[in-house]
């Protein structure tokens, strides 16, 4: 496993909250400009290169999610840092369905599961130990992935690619507006031996994404979800599937109201504390 400093002096925003809202906080705190995050037993860290986040955006998101209790944000500056050796402190495998193990390089498990994933992290999204990932390799596993074409929106570290490969899909479209997401992921597909996966960073209309897709994959969160509905409806295939999560179980009726818009229902859904995850399929 490769480990790797920043020589640099970062901004760094501590974050108190319940800990149930800590991914969301995140991918919100990311569009302000910080693309490093570290969790921790009262909530999480987050870092950005000098100066370089949006203050007034910052204030908004707080402003947004001020009905939250406890919400705190604290700001400082501090030098570099051994993210690898600070991680590691903290990490431990996961398994799914008692089927799936999550783990990184350097633990070691004698039992064996039927699908093994490897990811190191680093500085992007996806462990598989926040619930909406736990939701969506499990949600995967259930569904036909061989010889599928299928993308993965906001892919983080891109372990749902991993899974898609490791489930027969011949191609992985991937994509996330976090360069070190992109890096990050194509180290992680490489190590998993998966060499069909394609990623690139934007959004989902700054990308190239030619044709359409039998399954697309996406936990975010339920503002971009609804905003992004439309476009995952005009790239998905008659018939495919669309996996959602990143959203709270009160919020899919506002999902299911907006993916109708588009010809999409639902097929299922799975459940883990408040979080959910929704299979949808275009009629």
């Amino acid at each position: 496993m490769a480990h790797f400093q920043i020589e640099f002096m970062y901004s760094r925003l501590i974050v108190t909250c319940n800990p149930e809202f800590s991914e969301i906080l995140m991918a919100e705190i990311a569009e302000a400009g910080f693309d490093t995050f570290m969790e921790t037993e009262t909530g999480f860290e987050a870092y950005a290169e000098g100066n370089t986040f949006d203050k007034d955006l910052l204030v908004e998101i707080k402003e947004k999610y001020a009905h939250l209790n406890p919400l705190v944000f604290q700001h400082d500056e501090i030098e570099k840092q051994n993210w690898n050796e600070e991680w590691e402190k903290n990490v431990a495998p996961i398994i799914v369905d008692d089927t799936c193990l999550v783990r990184a390089a350097f633990h070691k498990i004698d039992k064996t599961y039927p699908y093994e994933i490897i990811i190191t992290p680093k500085m992007s999204f996806g462990t598989g130990h926040h619930q909406t990932t736990h939701l969506m390799l499990s949600a995967q596993m259930k569904m036909d992935h061989r010889g599928k074409r299928v993308m993965d929106a906001g892919c983080g570290t891109a372990i749902l690619s991993v899974m898609a490969g490791k489930l027969g899909a011949t191609e992985v479209e991937a994509f996330d507006i976090d360069e070190w997401s992109v890096e990050n992921g194509n180290e992680n597909a490489a190590n998993n031996n998966c060499t069909n996966i394609h990623i690139q960073q934007g959004k989902i209309n700054e990308v190239t994404l030619t044709g359409t897709f039998d399954i697309i994959l996406a936990n975010i969160n339920k503002n971009i979800l609804l905003a992004e509905m439309q476009q995952y409806a005009s790239f998905l295939k008659p018939g495919g599937e669309l996996l959602l999560s990143g959203f709270y179980v009160h919020d899919i009726p506002d999902l299911k109201a907006e993916a109708a818009k588009y010809g999409l229902t639902e097929a299922a859904r799975q459940e883990r504390e408040t979080w959910a995850c929704l299979l949808l399929q275009k009629q």
